[in-house]
């Protein structure tokens, strides 16, 4: 089953972008006031002119890295799923947004057993896409009726739009199967909120599966066999999440700042973000709730005791800060364990673990970098020590993922791939 997705990505050689569609997710921070942009100082403009332009050849870099990944770094040691049968049909619901994008090169890398492809976009509508393994696909407008003719759904819209389709989508005459990447039903009970290598096998036959949080689910691959072996007792996260989070939208205003910073000497006034994110942090994603977290930091908190099983003994707290890199989220993380947890026994332990990528040599100064994680399939763990504050029981380490790969539509496509097997 392969859905094939056409996505137009924000580059610095790139023609003026495709906008999102209605139907593409869209962040929560996206309902924030724009405030005044900070101006650096006259005296200080030709230093950050000239960061102004690393930052743009940086940026060059990750989008390089992003199109160097279907040749080599995607096809690194993740899941694979065997899939004996075939479906007929795989449809993608927001196929122009950046999580449809990659969803459809997912499909294509893994070689998705399907017969054809339906893509839908409403501002998109008509659009030709070429795609190597599933020929000149159409862009359609949505509707009930053509969705229904698949038999795997990837959903990569906002939650309103989820809620109100997808229970008229789910099972019919094909017995259709949603994977939802909105946060709509995460926390219903009676909806599976999975990572494929934790707690995926057992839950493939469900007509919708969510799923998780992008902030989570990198976060995941690293706690999971941790807490297999030793016992969760508490995680302390703090996040370092790039533009992509947000969408096409997202990255292209962390672009279009620093381009309007090198052209005019100030960054332009933010018009998705709270404040300006090039030069700058954003201690701030998604909406503040009542006791002071916003919903992104507790949605770690949910997801992660949901996921994993937990009970409420087990305490998580999370710290979600925007920063200005493009893409790939990265994360410091500290944890208490019930077991002791020598860091050399944990290195490889997560060495073996699948979808983890231990990089994690200071003297050779290498450690997880969301530029070398951009573009690949595996979440980077390193800088794995001994936690000063919980001791033996204690462990602090660094991990860098993909968001838009296993923070959303690889993870969506492994789950396909299960769904088709137990079919």
């Amino acid at each position: 089953m392969a859905v094939e997705t056409f996505v137009a990505f924000p580059g610095l050689d790139a023609a003026p972008r495709l906008v999102a569609p209605a139907v593409t997710n869209r962040a929560a921070s996206a309902a924030l006031p724009p405030t005044a942009a900070a101006v650096a100082s006259s005296s200080a403009q030709p230093l950050l002119l000239a960061g102004a332009a690393c930052g743009l050849l940086g940026l060059a870099g990750q989008r390089q890295q992003t199109r160097r990944g279907k040749a080599g770094k995607r096809q690194a040691a993740v899941t694979q799923v065997r899939v004996g049968g075939k479906v007929e049909c795989v449809c993608i619901v927001g196929s122009s947004g950046a999580v449809g994008a990659e969803m459809l090169k997912c499909l294509e890398d893994r070689n998705f057993p399907t017969e054809k492809v339906k893509l839908f976009a409403n501002r998109s509508a008509g659009t030709v896409v070429k795609s190597s393994k599933f020929g000149d696909i159409t862009v359609e407008p949505f509707s009930l009726e053509a969705a229904r003719e698949c038999e795997i759904c990837l959903m990569a819209v906002s939650g309103d739009f989820s809620l109100e389709w997808s229970p008229k989508i789910r099972g019919g005459p094909k017995n259709t199967q949603i994977i939802d990447n909105s946060s709509a039903w995460r926390m219903n009970e009676e909806t599976p909120l999975v990572i494929p290598e934790i707690n995926g096998a057992d839950k493939a036959e469900s007509t919708l599966i969510s799923n998780p949080n992008c902030t989570t689910a990198i976060g995941a691959m690293a706690l999971w066999p941790l807490h297999q072996k030793y016992g969760l007792k508490k995680v302390l996260m703090s996040t370092y999440q790039a533009a992509s989070g947000a969408g096409a939208e997202g990255m292209a205003e962390l672009e279009n700042g620093l381009k309007a910073y090198v052209r005019d000497g100030k960054v332009s006034p933010p018009e998705f973000f709270a404040h300006q994110l090039p030069f700058n942090v954003i201690p701030h994603i998604d909406a503040f709730q009542e006791n002071g977290y916003t919903k992104e930091e507790m949605k770690v908190t949910w997801e992660l005791k949901k996921i994993f099983g937990l009970s409420d003994d087990v305490l998580i707290s999370c710290t979600a800060v925007r920063v200005p890199t493009l893409r790939a989220h990265s994360e410091s993380i500290v944890i208490e364990t019930v077991k002791p947890c020598p860091p050399d026994e944990a290195r490889e332990l997560l060495r073996s673990a699948p979808g983890v990528k231990v990089v994690d040599d200071p003297a050779k100064k290498l450690y997880p970098l969301p530029l070398n994680a951009t573009g690949q399939a595996d979440v980077e763990v390193g800088r794995i020590r001994r936690s000063l504050v919980f001791g033996d029981n204690g462990l602090e380490f660094f991990v860098s993922g993909d968001q838009l790969l296993r923070g959303a539509a690889l993870n969506a496509v492994i789950i396909a791939e299960q769904a088709v097997a137990r079919r």
